[in-house]
């Protein structure tokens, strides 16, 4: 599988969570996009562009069931987050609900609003080692309070890599009228998706991740019922006018599709990245990384003494983390694994632990791991 993705060879990449890594004939399909986009711009800007949006939104709105209408494309998962937190009128006595797992870029979002607007982010402590999905709820329930407004929540953290109950989740707030915008960041074909099942009134995440994508293309999705709330991060020609050679009459996505010039390559790519998924079998792969993820986790629970946070494999996917012996230089011993050992892997922090946070994509192996296994053997010794 290395041979198909243009990651340098040289390097054992295990990084595919941060900006994911983007095949071959994907990526020449973005670039016959951009080719088609300068032969023709106006005509492809005007009155093309629309009906290669729209075939996107439908290839991919199949791949998570959701409606071709309830989709818009995006950059990234944090410009859709900030749609939604700008968008919906939170005043001084409201409260945003989340945990303390989420992405630090969404966190600056809910943070500026709440000290701009007067209300509240709570951020509510699901503490590790972690219990069970039910506890889980339980936990973050003990943060909801009659001024609970919206409940945020990633269903894959970037910190700790966990996956979070977000069906239960998004089921018991719409019974206590509370909205849900949950941050897929790293869910989209890493997770198999149903919108109508995940039951959240706003989702984002991005297909330049584990959906292999080139970068700069995501998705928000939005409950029809929830549409009228949403109004365009960016007003363009979308705000006042209809496209006339659009596919669609949805307000909701000619607010957020239609914002100027830009290049939209990226996001025409869907469908390929779609077609590589399946013509590759990636539920398999998917199962296979999994297998080897868990792997790694156990060799590390026995290479540092330190117990994993995961009490099942419910929890993670194709990335984990595994706790490090706590060290003063963090930042230092990633730069060292990348230029003494040729490793591309992150660290992260979470309270006062320290973990290492593996990715495990189709294109890496049980070698690319016992390297990485073989280092922190010789760097804890030393």
């Amino acid at each position: 599988m290395r041979d198909l993705f243009l990651l340098d060879p040289e390097i054992t990449f295990l990084n595919h969570g941060s900006f994911g890594a983007c095949p071959r004939p994907v990526f020449d399909m973005y670039q016959e996009w951009q080719r088609r986009l300068e032969r023709h711009p106006v005509k492809f800007l005007i009155r093309d562009l629309p009906t290669h949006l729209y075939r996107s939104r439908a290839a991919l709105g199949a791949f998570v069931h959701a409606d071709v209408d309830d989709l818009v494309l995006v950059t990234n998962a944090t410009e859709a987050v900030n749609i939604v937190a700008r968008a919906l009128p939170f005043a001084a006595g409201d409260e945003v609900l989340t945990t303390d797992h989420e992405y630090g870029a969404c966190d600056h979002t809910w943070e500026m609003l709440s000290g701009k607007r007067g209300f509240s982010y709570i951020k509510q402590n699901i503490p590790l080692p972690l219990s069970s999905p039910e506890e889980i709820v339980e936990q973050l329930w003990a943060g909801v309070t009659a001024r609970t407004k919206l409940i945020f929540i990633s269903h894959i953290s970037s910190t700790t890599a966990v996956r979070f109950p977000v069906e239960q989740i998004c089921a018991r707030a719409r019974a206590e009228g509370i909205l849900t915008l949950v941050d897929g960041a790293h869910a989209l074909g890493q997770l198999p998706l149903d919108m109508e099942a995940i039951g959240a009134d706003f989702y984002t995440s991005n297909a330049h991740k584990w959906l292999m994508a080139p970068k700069g293309v995501a998705f928000l999705y939005a409950r029809r019922d929830k549409q009228p709330l949403i109004e365009p991060l960016i007003v363009s020609w979308g705000y006042r006018l209809g496209n006339p050679f659009a596919e669609t009459n949805s307000q909701y996505v000619n607010y957020l599709e239609w914002t100027g010039t830009r290049d939209p390559a990226a996001m025409l790519t869907i469908p390929a990245a779609i077609d590589f998924f399946q013509t590759y079998e990636w539920p398999k792969r998917r199962q296979e990384s999994k297998e080897l993820l868990s792997y790694w986790l156990q060799e590390m629970e026995a290479l540092t003494g330190l117990p994993s946070i995961y009490p099942s494999s419910y929890f993670y996917q194709q990335m984990g983390v595994a706790r490090l012996p706590r060290m003063d230089d963090l930042a230092g011993f990633k730069a060292k694994l990348y230029d003494s050992y040729q490793i591309e892997i992150p660290q992260t922090e979470w309270h006062d632990l320290q973990f290492l946070r593996i990715s495990i994509q189709a294109y890496n192996t049980k070698v690319d791991v016992d390297k990485l296994l073989e280092v922190i053997r010789v760097e804890i010794e030393e």
